[in-house]
């Protein structure tokens, strides 16, 4: 799978809500913070940065767990397996759990995030490292090397 075999399709793992993607990501990452950790029950979580018009529900309704305040996670009802996070005022873009895609082969994480939190034997090949966030002027470059890259 990649950007050029759009649309994409996943799901939770029991299958009762269903997700597209129309988009090419924008952004792929890892995310070593404690909170990830703990909501994989691993040492990071991989995400892919989907335009919001490029992302639908496609069955099923998913709930708010995790963070119930400005930064929302969304889950299946059933099983449990989270599924996308969405940030206030943030609205352009979702963060989709690459391992919700049918097909996640084709990820690797362009930058990774929360290094500081991480375990020390968790690596990741990510172009760029990130002991916390990336300052805010950063980002409009990453997305364009990000871009290049993908293409």
């Amino acid at each position: 799978m990649s950007a050029r075999s759009l649309p994409w399709e996943g799901g939770c793992r029991c299958g009762q809500v269903r997700i597209k993607v129309s988009a090419p990501p924008l952004l792929t990452m890892a995310c070593h913070c404690t909170g990830c950790q703990r909501m994989t029950a691993s040492a990071f979580s991989l995400s892919v940065a989907i335009p919001s018009e490029g992302f639908a529900v496609t069955t099923g309704e998913p709930v708010i767990g995790g963070l119930h305040g400005a930064t929302r996670h969304y889950f299946c009802p059933y099983c449990m397996s989270w599924m996308f996070t969405r940030v206030e005022g943030m609205d352009w873009f979702v963060n989709v759990r690459a391992t919700m895609l049918d097909d996640p082969r084709w990820f690797t994480p362009f930058i990774e995030t929360w290094t500081s939190e991480g375990l020390p034997w968790a690596t990741t090949p990510a172009v760029h490292s990130y002991e916390t966030l990336p300052p805010l002027e950063a980002y409009e470059g990453l997305l364009q090397e990000y871009a290049t890259l993908s293409t």
